[in-house]
């Protein structure tokens, strides 16, 4: 259509009837004077004509031609198609999936170090062997041994690993040399206690037990004490509110850390705790908060909305679950889970979902594990582990898969709590 309007703009300003006639001149212009026009020239005459008369029609807008579309797609819409559907992810639905196992069975302290790998401390027969996986690969290789067994790990923000001590002492992994050594000991000799990285790099280490020479339970303790990496010692600060051990204890957003649940006698029964309350570093202090609706022991996790979530435990069947909202300091409860289950594990996926899974139940162990929506409040199961666990470690692996290891397959009633080596790796899929 172009060429026809390069071709014929000198008529885009000619109406259609002048046409003819112009045309009808020119052709007389060129026949003989004393012959009179054949036939032929009168065809080719009026063909030129309509041609001519056409192209003007058209090239003026008057007539539109039809568009002709293709049926089968050009070479860049076929890519473009390609590359749309290309990026379209896979369904894939949520699965476990066996990985290499570990080198010692029995419970451990995990811990995701800054190249990806795990640290696995702590456990093993002798209670100080250490282990690395790797993702890459899936399996295990040992370590530097510890020094001594340890009950809390923590990353420091320089990418060492603290490790505490039932008997107060404290010591730092190298990912680098993968080797152990001795920093300052703990100002109290303690068992139980919960290890927290405060925003600053320091470490928070509150409650626990004391025990005497020979083993035997002492007292619960109401302290704390920080940790500090830079010149590797520790100091008091200010005594929690009251006894507790077994609780949660949470970094909140804001840098403050909430301690919450847990028991305060060891009777038997643990006499659990529904109050909550907060440490502010910047003070130094402990400020009570709102209790809890069910009290004892719980699962807390810190959700991306910076919620708090505590489900499993408590007095009851272990399904309750409720929410901590730090602007409000309340508690309101939310979803039930699928099952009832006590000292599950947790771990907040890369999607905002929780995963809990195995720990114990009223019935004994447990294979398996749901999710947690904080945009619905509710719970879903999701595929079951290869066995039951509890006492295991569940750490966010950087592909947003999480490893579970070790544990035991026993409650112990029976005098053989049934260490387990073997690891697993739950992918959350992309179906959801």
């Amino acid at each position: 259509m172009t060429d026809l309007r390069t071709r014929f703009r000198t008529l885009d300003d000619l109406s259609a009837p002048n046409l003819w006639y112009d045309v009808e001149e020119r052709a007389m212009a060129i026949r003989p004077t004393t012959r009179r026009p054949s036939w032929v020239l009168v065809v080719v005459t009026l063909l030129l004509a309509l041609v001519i008369g056409g192209a003007a029609l058209i090239g003026s807008g008057i007539v539109k031609l039809p568009v002709s579309v293709e049926t089968s797609p050009t070479p860049s819409s076929t890519a473009q198609g390609s590359s749309s559907a290309s990026s379209t992810p896979d369904q894939t639905a949520p699965a476990w999936t066996a990985t290499g196992s570990m080198i010692e069975a029995g419970g451990w302290m995990a811990t995701l170090l800054r190249d990806g790998r795990v640290l696995a401390a702590g456990g093993g027969r002798a209670g100080s062997s250490a282990e690395l996986y790797d993702p890459d690969s899936g399996s295990w290789t040992a370590t530097g041994a510890m020094i001594e067994g340890g009950q809390t790990a923590t990353l420091l923000t320089d990418g060492r690993v603290l490790v505490t001590g039932g008997s107060g002492s404290a010591e730092l992994y190298d990912a680098d040399a993968g080797s152990w050594t001795a920093t300052g000991h703990m100002i109290e000799d303690q068992l139980g206690h919960i290890a927290t990285l405060l925003t600053d790099g320091r470490v928070l280490v509150t409650g626990g037990y004391r025990v005497d020479v020979s083993g035997n339970f002492v007292n619960i303790l109401d302290s704390a004490e920080l940790y500090d990496p830079v010149s590797g010692t520790w100091t008091v600060t200010a005594n929690m509110t009251g006894v507790r051990i077994a609780h949660s204890a949470t970094l909140l957003r804001d840098g403050r850390v909430l301690v919450a649940g847990g028991g305060s006698s060891g009777d038997g029964d643990g006499g659990p705790l529904a109050t909550a309350e907060l440490y502010d570093p910047r003070t130094g202090t402990w400020t009570a908060t709102g209790s809890m609706i069910e009290a004892g022991s719980h699962t807390a996790v810190l959700l991306a909305d910076g919620r708090v979530l505590v489900a499993g435990g408590g007095r009851g069947d272990g399904a309750s679950a409720e929410l901590y909202d730090p602007s409000t300091g309340s508690w309101t409860a939310t979803g039930n889970l699928v099952e009832g289950r006590f000292g599950p594990s947790a771990t907040l996926l890369l999607d905002g979902r929780v995963l809990v899974a195995g720990g114990n139940s009223n019935g004994g162990l447990l294979a398996s594990a749901e999710l947690y929506d904080p945009s619905s409040g509710s719970w879903a199961a999701t595929p079951d582990m290869a066995g039951v666990r509890a006492g295991h470690t569940a750490t966010l692996l950087r592909d947003g898969k999480v490893l579970v290891a070790g544990g035991s397959s026993k409650d112990g009633s029976d005098g053989d709590s049934g260490p387990l080596a073997s690891a697993e790796l739950y992918d959350p899929g992309s179906g959801t």
